[in-house]
């Protein structure tokens, strides 16, 4: 009797529909048209969203595990179709999303024989090289029987531990050769892992008796704490003990910006209340947070942090990632959401607790008096009628129409710094940017992610006119589609994040990040909202503050495809209450404050 074997490209299909895929994200190529032809046998079962350029898929899967917890998984073509990827694997990897990719390869016979489009020159179809170093790991079988145990291993190294990108390499042959009569049921395998480790139980006594006895507690929270799920245990910690909750702008939103307990961005451009509650700080107690440069204001002491004296309780679910800058008085190995329930369940047994609202009370009325200093510096920003418009008028007037359930999505760029500042945040995922890699697109890109993730919910992408330029193929996307988001193009004519270091560090010296027309000197750019409009897309242009707030409202509303060409000033950059050092070439300086316990 013939048996009914299921061939490769049926088993990952499968194995997809059975982890609860609901969308792929790729483009074709002669090297998976096998892989797209096991997509069509399903295709009531998992949806299929060909773009136009492989990254911005993978941007759309790491934007759609953002906002939803659920990975998914892109398809890619051999040679350039897959090498066109890492830029968003990087980008998830640093930023720990995970999501499948599946790229196609040369057929195995031809392995090493320089076919069209094979990497070989120092190792046969040698496309997992480039990755390596962007993902968890690559894996490549090479017979149809390897699939079965590949995908479910992948599936497992994406998910367990600090979650990020796989890569599943298949040769275009091994999506045809028979591979297995069944898939294997993720019930049997991965879905019975939990990593959610706790910290050891002495580690929690030492970190709750350190809190206790603090006179000036911070809690600094990450990703970690976002994308961990950890968001109500933090609240309850902060509130039973009183304790202030700084963000790196991977943790903006864990907690509500408008709870009195928050003290938003504590970074190189971080708000004066967050900087200087943190670098005071007797214990920090930081969650899920690697202390990247930005964060921690080039690891200069005085600007961000203190460390020491400030006693440093580091805890992540990353080993490496504790004590890799700062020493540490209590470093701990654990799922943050876990070690905050481990921390809640001591408290319990704490008789102690009474009179620490007394204590705590004088910490936090100082901070209050760092908060009204930050906001008398920045309020005249915020009325600002110049046009071009104030970009910290244009981050005001994004975010009042916000809806509260929206998701707002940052590029990378000058605008993401003017957005972590003064935009407020009530969810984990109302938020999103990238905060590790940075490339250019994520947003673009990535909104379409946003709004498959969540339909019901408003997605509006904040992207640079540099950005958009790059990623412009996304209008088609959401056409061809139906997904209906809104795209603020934040045009300031420049790559004005990299003008404003040249400005500020090289005295100046301008080259390659002015866009100007060649025969009168005018800035220029193409006309955002009429290539929008030629593409399917309603486009408008705002050149007033008054305007873009309701742009942005009308956009929402349409319920469709919608762009906003926002004309914005790119005279300066936001200032915080820290600084950023460029080596051998300088250091800024705050626009508030100045350096703690520099005499």
């Amino acid at each position: 009797m013939t048996k009914n074997v299921l061939n490769g490209g049926q088993v990952i299909v499968d194995y997809l529909i059975r982890e609860g895929v609901p969308h792929v994200f790729g483009l074709c190529g002669h090297g998976n048209i096998q892989f797209i032809d096991a997509l069509f046998e399903r295709h009531d079962d998992i949806k299929t969203i060909s773009v136009h350029h492989e990254t911005v898929a993978g941007f759309m899967a790491d934007v759609y595990y953002r906002v939803s917890g659920q990975p998914t998984a892109t398809f890619t073509s051999c040679g350039p179709g897959s090498t066109n990827l890492p830029i968003s694997l990087a980008n998830a990897y640093l930023d720990s999303v995970p999501f499948l990719a599946v790229t196609g390869n040369i057929p195995t016979s031809q392995f090493n024989r320089g076919a069209f489009q094979e990497l070989y020159r120092q190792y046969q179809a040698d496309f997992p090289s480039t990755v390596r170093t962007m993902c968890k790991r690559v894996f490549q079988p090479t017979r149809g029987d390897m699939v079965p145990l590949a995908i479910r291993q992948a599936w497992k190294t994406m998910v367990t531990g600090r979650p990020g990108p796989v890569v599943l390499d298949v040769p275009f042959d091994i999506f045809k050769e028979a591979a297995a009569e069944e898939t294997p049921r993720p019930e049997e395998w991965n879905s019975n892992i939990s990593c959610r480790c706790g910290a050891d139980p002495g580690g929690v006594t030492k970190a709750v008796d350190m809190l206790l006895a603090a006179e000036r507690p911070v809690i600094l929270v990450g990703q970690g704490v976002r994308y961990g799920g950890a968001s109500a245990e933090l609240v309850q910690l902060a509130e039973r003990l009183q304790i202030p909750v700084a963000s790196s702008a991977s943790g903006l939103g864990a907690i509500s910006s408008e709870h009195p307990l928050a003290l938003g961005l504590v970074a190189r451009n971080g708000l004066y209340q967050a900087n200087h509650a943190a670098r005071q700080a007797d214990v920090l107690l930081a969650l899920g947070v690697r202390f990247d440069d930005r964060t921690s204001s080039s690891w200069l002491p005085g600007y961000s942090f203190t460390i020491p004296p400030t006693r440093l309780i580091h805890v992540d679910i990353d080993p490496d990632e504790i004590a890799r800058n700062y020493p540490v008085a209590l470093g701990l190995m654990a799922d943050v959401r876990t070690f905050l329930r481990q921390v809640l369940t001591e408290l319990d047994r704490c008789d102690n607790l009474a009179g620490l609202a007394a204590t705590r009370a004088r910490w936090l009325k100082a901070i209050d008096g760092y908060r009204k200093q930050w906001n008398d510096h920045v309020a005249p920003g915020f009325t600002d009628d110049a046009s071009p418009i104030n970009p910290q008028r244009a981050a005001y007037e994004i975010d009042r129409v916000m809806p509260d359930d929206a998701i707002l999505v940052s590029d990378i760029g000058i605008h993401h710094n003017w957005l972590l500042q003064y935009c407020k945040p009530k969810r984990p995922d109302s938020l999103i940017g990238s905060m590790g890699f940075g490339p250019m697109g994520f947003g673009v890109a990535g909104v379409l992610g946003a709004k498959l993730a969540a339909p019901d919910r408003p997605c509006v992408a904040v992207v640079g006119d540099g950005a958009f330029f790059m990623h412009a193929s996304v209008l088609g996307t959401a056409v061809e589609y139906d997904i209906p988001v809104v795209w603020v193009v934040w045009n300031n004519y420049a790559y004005a994040s990299i003008r404003g270091l040249q400005r500020g560090y090289l005295g100046g010296r301008e080259l390659a990040t002015d866009f100007k027309h060649p025969k009168t000197g005018a800035p220029y750019n193409p006309d955002f909202a009429a290539m929008a409009r030629s593409a399917g897309v309603e486009g408008v242009s705002v050149d007033r503050p008054a305007d873009l707030a309701e742009a942005v409202r009308a956009g929402i509303a349409t319920g469709r495809p919608y762009l906003i060409d926002a004309n914005i000033a790119a005279d300066k950059n936001p200032g915080g209450a820290g600084v950023w050092e460029l080596p051998n070439t300088g250091i800024s300086a705050p626009v508030i404050g100045g350096r703690y316990g520099a005499g």
